[in-house]
C-alpha cells in the first residue's frame, strides 16, 4: 500500500513539486512530507549584481562534507522509520531537503517551497497550481544549522505554525517563544555555553582575554551573554570584535594587528567555522602561534579549521562539543552511498565529485569546465564505482556523532509526535474538548501542539522531552585540539565535560593532564593583565586601567592573604596578628601584670614588705603600749591607723595577677576604703591635738568632746562615705575584666572600670580628706605632741599629694598592664610615705633611744611649748598696753606695766595638759629670782619691766641629762 501511494503522488505532483525551491535537492514523496535544511556548502560567491541583465542565482561554493553527512542522517532516520512496523505503521514519510549554503537568502528560497502549498490553501488560490492532484504540504522542518539562518527561517515558518526543529542553532534569541512560535531544537542554548566558557576561564585563573564573535544572530547574543558572565567573575576583555566570512581583507588584517599587539593570550571565539576561517588564515600567514583558542560548539570540530596548515595556530584549542550519540547502522549507510543508487538525493553527485576530485558523466560542472567558466579543468571522469572508504574525508568521521545525532533525534521526535496523533484516544487528546487530530487531514499546527507535549524514551534509552523553551537539555564535552602522532591531522582529545544539570561545584570537570597547550606544552599559559600577587599581598587598583590590571600591594599590619592573587587582605581575628610576611596570623601574646614576671614579683615583694613592716610597727606599739610615746600617740587610733596601712599594702596585691570580674570589682573599693580609713585616723588624731592645745578655756568639755568613742565615730563616718561611693559604683556600673585588642601584637587583659566618674569620686574624696588633714597638720606643726608628729604628718600628706597628683596623668597616659602597675606604685609609695613619716621616728625612739621615751621628756616638750605660747601672748599684750599709755599719759614708767607669770601644772596621772595665767604683784616683785628655788618649788617664769628673765635651771639640767 505504501508503494502504491508513493507512486501515485509522485506521478501526479512531479511537475509541481519541482517548481518550488532551489533546483538541487533531495526529495522523496510520501504520505507526510518533512522538510530539511542543511549547509551542503559553506557560503556563496560574492558577486556584485549590476542589474544590467536578469539577476542570476548566486553560486554556492566550498563543499561541506559534514553538512552532507547531516543530510544523510535525516534520510537514514526517515528510512528507518518507514521500515519500522512499530513506529508509524502503514504511513510513509517523504522528505524535501535543500542546501542553505550557510546563507539566509538561500535558506529563505528553500523555505518558500515549504510554505507555498500552505499559502495557496489558506488564500484559496488553487488556480495558481497547474496540477489537479493534491500536493502534500510540509508539516515539519528539520533545520537549519546556523542561528542566523534559523532565525530567518523561523520567522517565515512561524507565520504558518509549521514546527521547525533545529539540530545546531544555539542562539539564545531563539528561546523567545512569542517571536518564534514554532521553533524547537535538540541542542542546548548558548545561554549555557557562555556560562560554561566563563567557568572554564575562571577555572584556569585567566583574567585577560580577547573576544571574537560572528556578526550575526549567533555570535552577537552569545558574546553578549559571555560578557555579562565575565563581569560577574571580575574577568576583563581586552578586545571585543565582530567578524564575518565576508569581511574585507583590510578589516581582517587590522583585527590581527590588534590581536598581535594585545597582551592577552586567550581568544574566545563565538563564531561559526566559515566566519572564523579568514582570521585563522591571516594569523597562520603571520605565524602567530602563541595564542590559546576557546572555541564555541559551532566550530569546535569544524573540518574547515581543523586543517594541517592551520594547526600551528589552533593547536591546543579548548572546544565545546555537543554530546555524542550512537546511531546503529549509520556507518554502513554512509559507506553504501553511490551516484547510481541514490536517485532521490541529487547532492550525492557533487559529493562524489568532491570526494574523488573528478567529474561524473553529464555533470553540470563538466559542461562549465568545457565552456571555460570553471577554474578547474584538470579533473578526470569518475566511474561511479570508486570506494568511498578509500578516501579520508570528514564525511566518514563517525567516531563522535554529535550534530548527526541531533538530526537523528529531531526526525524521531517528529515521528513520535505523529505516532501520538495516530494512537490518540478520543476524549484524551490535546485539542478542543480533548479531541484528537484527524491523521488523514492533519495540519502542521496540530503536529506543533503534539511536539510541545512530547515525552518519550528513544531507542538509545534516552529521555526526550522539550522543556518550556522548546529545547533539549544537554551537556558539553570539552575537547583539546592535538596533533596526531601518525600524520599532520588534528585529533580531538576529550579532556572534560560541563554538565548543566549538576550542582554548581560539580558542573565543570577538566583533566589537566590530558591537555597539550599549543600542541606540545603541558604548562598552563599565562593570560593575565598583571602578574599574580604573591601571598601576603593584594591587588591594588591602577588609575585608568581595567580592574584586571593591578599592582601588588603588601597587606597592612593585622591583615593577611594566604592565596595568590587575592583581591583583598583578610583581617586577622581579634586574638591574632599577622606575621611579618602577612601570609598568616599568629595568636597574640596575652599580657597582664603577672605574678611570675619580674615587675610583678618586685611589686608583690614591696607590698608584702610593707605589710610586714606595718605588722612589725604594730607589734612594737603593742609591746610598748604603756610607754609615754605610745600613750601620747593615742594608742587606739594608732592601732587602727596601722591596721588601715596593712589594708592599703594588701590592697595593692589585688592589682597583680590576671584580672577577673571579681578582682576588678574588689581592688578599687579595697584601695579607696583602706586609704580613707587611714587618712581619717590621721585627721582625727591631728585635729584632736590642735583642739587641745588651742583651747582658750580648758574645761572638761574638751575631754568629753574628744573622748575615744567619738574619735572612732568620726573615723567611721568618714569611711562610711567612701563605702557608700563604692556601693553605688558597684551597683550601677560594676567594673569587669576586659581584653584590650588595640595593641598590635599583644592582648592586654585589664579592668574596665565601668564608670570613670565613680573612680574620680573615690580618689577625689580620698584627696579631699588628705587636704583637710594636711591643713590641720600644717597648723599643728609646732605643737610638741608626740615629738613634732604634726610636722611629719604634714610631710606625709605632701608625699601623698605628690604621688596622687602624678598618678592621674600617668594613669590616663599608660595602657595595658602598666595601668595596674602605676596604681600599685602609687598605693605603695603613699603607704610607705605614711608609714615612714608617722611611725619611723617613734619606733626609732622606742627601740634605739629608750631614754627619750620618758614622762620628763614629754613634760619638757610641753613646758617649752607653753613658754613660747605665753611669751608670745605677754609680749603682744605689753605692746598693746604701751601703745595705749603713750596715747593717753605721755611717758609712763615701765613699772606701771603689768607683769605676768605662768605656772605649769603637771598631772602625772593624766597625759592631758592644761595651763592658766596669774597676774600678782608678788610675782612681779620677785622678778627674775623667782625661778631659782630648790627642787621642791614649782618652776616660774617672771617678766620685769623692760627685761625678760627665764629661770628653768632644773628643767634645763634635766633635759641636758636626758639628751
Amino acid at each position: 500500500m505504501k508503494f502504491t501511494l508513493q507512486h501515485v503522488l509522485l506521478l501526479g505532483c512531479t511537475c509541481v513539486i519541482s517548481t518550488y525551491g532551489p533546483h538541487q535537492r533531495a526529495q522523496m514523496t510520501g504520505d507526510i512530507l518533512l522538510g530539511g535544511l542543511f549547509p551542503i556548502h559553506f557560503g556563496v560567491t560574492a558577486k556584485d549584481q549590476d542589474l544590467a541583465a536578469r539577476p542570476q542565482s548566486t553560486e554556492c561554493v566550498r563543499y561541506n562534507f559534514r553538512g552532507f553527512r547531516w543530510l544523510q542522517a535525516m534520510i537514514f532516520a526517515i528510512d528507518e522509520i518507514n521500515n519500522s512496523s512499530v513506529l508509524l505503521p502503514n504511513v510513509t514519510l517523504g522528505y524535501r531537503i535543500f542546501d542553505t549554503c550557510n546563507t539566509v537568502s538561500k535558506a529563505l528560497e528553500a523555505t518558500l517551497s515549504f510554505v507555498a502549498q500552505n499559502k495557496i490553501d489558506s488564500l484559496n488560490l488553487d488556480e495558481f497550481c497547474n496540477c489537479t492532484a493534491h500536493i502534500p504540504s510540509t508539516i515539519a522542518v528539520v533545520g537549519a544549522s546556523g542561528s542566523a539562518v534559523s532565525t530567518a527561517v523561523a520567522n517565515l515558518l512561524g507565520l504558518f505554525y509549521i514546527p521547525q526543529i533545529s539540530y545546531a542553532s544555539s542562539s539564545r534569541l531563539l528561546s523567545n517563544k512569542k517571536q518564534y512560535k514554532s521553533f524547537m531544537r535538540t541542542i542546548p542554548t548558548d545561554e549555557y555555553q557562555a556560562t560554561a566558557m566563563a567557568h572554564v576561564i575562571q577555572h584556569f585563573r585567566w583574567n585577560w582575554v580577547i573576544a571574537v564573535a560572528s556578526d550575526d544572530d549567533y555570535g552577537r547574543p552569545g558574546i553578549e551573554k559571555f560578557e555579562k558572565e565575565m563581569e560577574e567573575r571580575d574577568i576583563c576583555i581586552d578586545l571585543n570584535e565582530l567578524i564575518s566570512q565576508y569581511s574585507e581583507d583590510h578589516q581582517i588584517q587590522a583585527l590581527v594587528d590588534r590581536i598581535e599587539n594585545s597582551t592577552a593570550k586567550v581568544i574566545v571565539a563565538f563564531a561559526s567555522g566559515p566566519d572564523i576561517e579568514p582570521l585563522i588564515k591571516e594569523m597562520a600567514r603571520r605565524n602567530i602561534t602563541d595564542r590559546i583558542w576557546l572555541a564555541s560548539e559551532a566550530w569546535s570540530t569544524s573540518s574547515l579549521i581543523a586543517r594541517p596548515e592551520y594547526l600551528d595556530v589552533v593547536a591546543g584549542t579548548i572546544g565545546f562539543a555537543l554530546r555524542a550519540g550512537h546511531i546503529p547502522g549509520f556507518r554502513e549507510f554512509l559507506q553504501q552511498v553511490q551516484p547510481r543508487k541514490n536517485h532521490h538525493n541529487e547532492f550525492v553527485r557533487e559529493f562524489w565529485e568532491e570526494t574523488f576530485n573528478c567529474y561524473l558523466e553529464d555533470s553540470l560542472r563538466m559542461q562549465e569546465s568545457e565552456n571555460g567558466s570553471s577554474a578547474d579543468s584538470s579533473r578526470p571522469l569518475c566511474t561511479g564505482d570508486e570506494d568511498v572508504t578509500s578516501v579520508e574525508t570528514p564525511y566518514l568521521d563517525f567516531n563522535h556523532l554529535r550534530v548527526s545525532y541531533n538530526v537523528y533525534v529531531a526526525v524521531h521526535s517528529i515521528a513520535q509526535a505523529l505516532q501520538d496523533v495516530l494512537t490518540c484516544t478520543p476524549g484524551r487528546g490535546l485539542f478542543a474538548n480533548n479531541s484528537c487530530a484527524d491523521f488523514k487531514k492533519m495540519e502542521a499546527w496540530q503536529v506543533l501542539k503534539q511536539l510541545r507535549h512530547l515525552n518519550y524514551t528513544n531507542s538509545m534509552g534516552e529521555r526526550v522531552r522539550f522543556h518550556e523553551n522548546a529545547e533539549l537539555m544537554g551537556n558539553y564535552t570539552l575537547i583539546n585540539w592535538q596533533r596526531s602522532t601518525e600524520d599532520a591531522s588534528v585529533v580531538f582529545q576529550e579532556v572534560g565535560f560541563y554538565s548543566m544539570q549538576a550542582r554548581k561545584e560539580a558542573k565543570l570537570f577538566i583533566d589537566k593532564t590530558k591537555i597539550l597547550w599549543n600542541g606540545y606544552s603541558t604548562e598552563l599559559p599565562f593570560s593575565n593583565c598583571s602578574e599574580d600577587c604573591e601571598p601576603g599581598t593584594r591587588k591594588g587598583i591602577i588609575d585608568s586601567m581595567p580592574t584586571c590590571c593591578f599592582e601588588c600591594t603588601e597587606c597592612s599590619d593585622g591583615e593577611y592573604s594566604e592565596h595568590k592573587d587575592a583581591s583583598v587582605c583578610t583581617k586577622c581575628p581579634n586574638n591574632s596578628w599577622s606575621h611579618g610576611n602577612h601570609t598568616s596570623c599568629f595568636l597574640k601574646e596575652i599580657e597582664f601584670l603577672s605574678w611570675t614576671e619580674p615587675f610583678g614579683i618586685a611589686l608583690a615583694i614591696f607590698a608584702v614588705l610593707g605589710v610586714a613592716l606595718t605588722a612589725f610597727v604594730l607589734g612594737v606599739f603593742v609591746r610598748f603600749r604603756n610607754t609615754p610615746i605610745v600613750k601620747a600617740s593615742n594608742r587606739e587610733l594608732s592601732y587602727l591607723l596601722l591596721f588601715s596601712l596593712m589594708c592599703c599594702f594588701s590592697s595593692s596585691l589585688v592589682f597583680i595577677g590576671e584580672p577577673r570580674d571579681w578582682t576588678c570589682r574588689l581592688r578599687q573599693p579595697a584601695f579607696g576604703v583602706s586609704f580613707v580609713l587611714c587618712i581619717s585616723c590621721i585627721l582625727v588624731k591631728t585635729n584632736r591635738v590642735l583642739l587641745v592645745f588651742e583651747a582658750k578655756i580648758p574645761t572638761s568639755l574638751h575631754r568629753k568632746w574628744w573622748g575615744l568613742n567619738l574619735q572612732f565615730l568620726l573615723v567611721f563616718l568618714c569611711t562610711f562615705v567612701q563605702v557608700m561611693i563604692c556601693v553605688v559604683w558597684l551597683y550601677n556600673a560594676p567594673p569587669a575584666s576586659y581584653r584590650n585588642h588595640d595593641i598590635d601584637e599583644i592582648i592586654f587583659i585589664t579592668c574596665k572600670e565601668g564608670s570613670m566618674m565613680a573612680l574620680g569620686f573615690l580618689i577625689g574624696y580620698t584627696c579631699l580628706l588628705a587636704a583637710i588633714c594636711f591643713f590641720v597638720a600644717f597648723k599643728s606643726r609646732k605643737l610638741p605632741e608626740n615629738f613634732t608628729e604634726a610636722k611629719f604628718i604634714t610631710f606625709s600628706m605632701l608625699i601623698f599629694f605628690i604621688v596622687w597628683v602624678s598618678f592621674v596623668p600617668a594613669y590616663f597616659s599608660t595602657y595595658g598592664k602598666f595601668v595596674s602597675a602605676v596604681e600599685v606604685i602609687a598605693i605603695l609609695s603613699s603607704s610607705f610615705g605614711l608609714l615612714a613619716c608617722i611611725f619611723s621616728n617613734k619606733v626609732y625612739i622606742i627601740l634605739v633611744k629608750p631614754c627619750r621615751n620618758t614622762i620628763e621628756e614629754v613634760r619638757c616638750c610641753t613646758a617649752a611649748h607653753a613658754f613660747k605660747v605665753a611669751a608670745k601672748a605677754t609680749l603682744k599684750h605689753g605692746s598693746a598696753s604701751r601703745r595705749r599709755s603713750g596715747s593717753t599719759g605721755g611717758g609712763s614708767s615701765a613699772a606701771s606695766t603689768p607683769s605676768s607669770s605662768i605656772i605649769l601644772k603637771t598631772n602625772s596621772n593624766d597625759h592631758h595638759h592644761h595651763h592658766h595665767h596669774e597676774s600678782t604683784p608678788a610675782a612681779a616683785r620677785r622678778g627674775g629670782g623667782a625661778g631659782g628655788g630648790g627642787g621642791g618649788h614649782k618652776p616660774r617664769v617672771s617678766f620685769g619691766s623692760g627685761t625678760v628673765t627665764l629661770s628653768l635651771s632644773f628643767e634645763e639640767s634635766r633635759r641636758n641629762s636626758l639628751m
